[in-house]
């Protein structure tokens, strides 16, 4: 059992309360980096008291949403047992449950922000929050953790400051958004190029075609400047690629121009295996 992962599962939103459900019976079987959990879906069914089928079609949306995988199986009389383990980073991603605090101005006779403690023979106050308060929780120390999450949350922010001014809206939501994007996979170098490719081609547009940055990574039209991006990567390879094949026939030929080849061009061409230090001494050069 993990306290950290039981912690983390528990002041996040699943969208329902079968998934909540479902997510904390897991978190209970976990490691502290979320592995080794092996239950069997009717293990499962049999502790939250839910159906069967809305078990399993829990599990395969948690799978397909990256807050699940599966790492292995464990045999067992029946068969087999997939082991799952809860993918951390993707829950912290989630909308936390916790509400802001209001902070309130001073009235004629102002409420206490906290329980009220009594008073005792020696005049000792009580505690200033009840046992089961949020702030009593005691975590583990996470430096590493928080020293990543700050790192991350710059790019983050990078991605969103590239987003036009004047049409970002809801930062905390698009925030987010950027992170579930993240996290499936897209790299943040490429949406940080996708969301550029996107102001540089609305510059012009009236308001009535913009698109607000929450609702424009809502919908994931990121996707059509990630295919851009992923153009540009191919013609740039495919130009390296020809480059790399122009130097390698120089060489081949002992053409006049060899002189003009880096040294670490040539370590280049001789890591493609596209040429040899044999050929390359015969070039005149030096391998």
């Amino acid at each position: 059992m993990s306290w950290r992962i039981a912690n983390e599962c528990a002041e996040r939103r699943f969208g329902s309360a079968a998934r909540k459900q479902i997510i904390m019976f897991l978190a209970d079987k976990a490691s502290d980096d979320g592995s080794g959990i092996w239950c069997s879906k009717g293990t499962i069914q049999r502790h939250t008291e839910l159906s069967e089928s809305t078990v399993k079609r829990t599990i395969i949306d948690f799978l397909r949403e990256g807050i699940l995988i599966e790492t292995g199986r464990r045999h067992c009389k029946n068969g087999y047992t997939v082991i799952y383990r809860i993918v951390l980073e993707r829950v912290t991603a989630l909308e936390p449950t916790a509400e802001p605090e209001i902070e309130t101005g001073a009235t004629v006779n102002p409420v206490q922000p906290e329980p009220g403690t009594g008073t005792t023979v020696n005049g000792v106050r009580g505690s200033r929050w009840t046992p089961n308060h949020p702030k009593t929780i005691h975590k583990p120390p996470t430096r590493k953790r928080e020293a990543a999450a700050e790192v991350e949350d710059l790019e983050l922010k990078k991605i969103l400051a590239a987003y036009p001014e004047d049409r970002i809206r809801d930062r905390r939501t698009t925030l987010r958004l950027i992170a579930v994007a993240v996290i499936a996979g897209v790299k943040p170098d490429d949406l940080l190029q996708a969301v550029k490719a996107y102001a540089k081609e609305s510059e012009g547009y009236t308001r009535s075609k913009v698109c607000f940055s929450d609702n424009w990574f809502k919908m994931r039209r990121w996707k059509k400047g990630l295919a851009q991006v992923k153009a540009d990567h191919e013609k740039a390879r495919e130009a390296e690629a020809k480059g790399r094949a122009s130097l390698a026939e120089w060489i081949h030929e002992r053409h006049p121009l060899c002189r003009h080849i880096t040294n670490r061009q040539i370590e280049d061409l001789i890591a493609s295996k596209l040429v040899t230090p044999e050929q390359v001494r015969a070039a005149g050069l030096q391998a």
